[in-house]
């Protein structure tokens, strides 16, 4: 017995999707222009984890007040204090970082301190300090985690498909990660490891798509040495929609559970992840493919269809 929802995606379609390659690339630009002009203006927010600092976790036997929190804890000299509530009312996180000079441990048992005047019993079950030193360093390494990922990506498409792909997948993972990194400029989101780990899954998600549909027009390629390319991309395009949507779509479901239930560690990553999946899912589909429409790919067999042809004449 089949499930009755597979039923109403369509198996074989007949979008015209390069009819529409031109107001897509539009939008495309200008999303991407106004992204990295979110971020060079209103900046990504780093978390604990590049900026260095504190986290304090506060779990009370009674709803917590945020408000008096923020307040007794504002009034401590402190730089960057942010009070953010968990999913339960009586579990608070408090993010922080000490003073100019000050030493780190004596400022969180200070923290500890205020708390418990006005939550007597309040428990703290985490408390993570980081450095300066720690923080750039992790800042380093997450950049070059992202580069190696990209480099590497790149040279499998170069390798298995024509170098014309390996340009339209360059062009839809800049794509992907400009459009990500202004949409976490824009809500402004924790930019911190976890984010690091989310970029990296949406560019292993975005390539695996662009994959498929690269593998399935250079079939179509060798299938139908007369077609016009055009009309090459919207077959291919076609013939995996339903395999796209699929995937998009349980991938989508598993991160909207993980949003709403996760907890606050899981939401930022999760929140990511569903513009990635929206956002890869529309390159490969409107980014990586078009873009083969400037720069045509070898068509290989043409010319010795051609000569076969010459050579069957009487």
């Amino acid at each position: 017995m089949k499930w009755p929802f597979i039923k109403i995606i369509p198996k074989n379609t007949k979008f015209g999707f390069v009819r529409f390659s031109i107001p897509a690339a539009i939008v495309s630009v200008v999303l991407c222009i106004a992204s990295l002009v979110s971020c060079f203006t209103l900046g990504l927010n780093f978390g604990i984890d590049f900026k260095g600092g504190t986290v304090v976790e506060a779990v009370w036997n009674k709803p917590i007040n945020l408000a008096e929190v923020r307040e007794r804890v504002g009034n401590m000299n402190l730089r960057d204090v942010g009070v953010q509530d968990f999913q339960e009312p009586n579990q608070a996180m408090i993010r922080f970082l000490p003073p100019e000079g000050a030493d780190a441990s004596a400022t969180v048992d200070a923290v500890k301190a205020e708390l418990r005047s006005i939550m007597p019993g309040v428990t703290f079950p985490r408390v993570e300090v980081v450095g300066p030193k720690v923080s750039e360093e992790l800042g380093v390494n997450g950049a070059l985690a992202l580069g190696i990922a990209i480099i590497l990506v790149v040279i499998y498409i170069w390798t298995r498909f024509e170098l014309q792909m390996g340009f339209g997948s360059i062009v839809a993972l800049a794509h992907d990660i400009i459009l990500t990194l202004g949409f976490m400029s824009v809500t402004q989101l924790d930019f911190s490891l976890t984010t690091i780990a989310a970029l990296l899954t949406i560019i292993g998600y975005s390539m695996n798509d662009t994959v498929v549909v690269f593998d399935r027009m250079r079939e179509n390629m060798r299938k139908y040495k007369k077609m016009n390319f055009g009309e090459i991309i919207d077959l291919s395009t076609n013939e995996t929609l339903s395999r796209t949507i699929i995937t998009a779509l349980t991938t989508f479901l598993a991160l909207l559970g993980l949003t709403v239930v996760g907890g606050e560690t899981m939401q930022v990553f999760t929140i990511i992840m569903l513009f990635g999946v929206f956002i890869g899912t529309y390159s490969s589909i409107y980014v990586a493919a078009p873009v083969l429409m400037l720069w045509p790919p070898k068509r290989g067999g043409e010319a010795a269809a051609a000569k076969a042809a010459v050579d069957a004449r009487p």
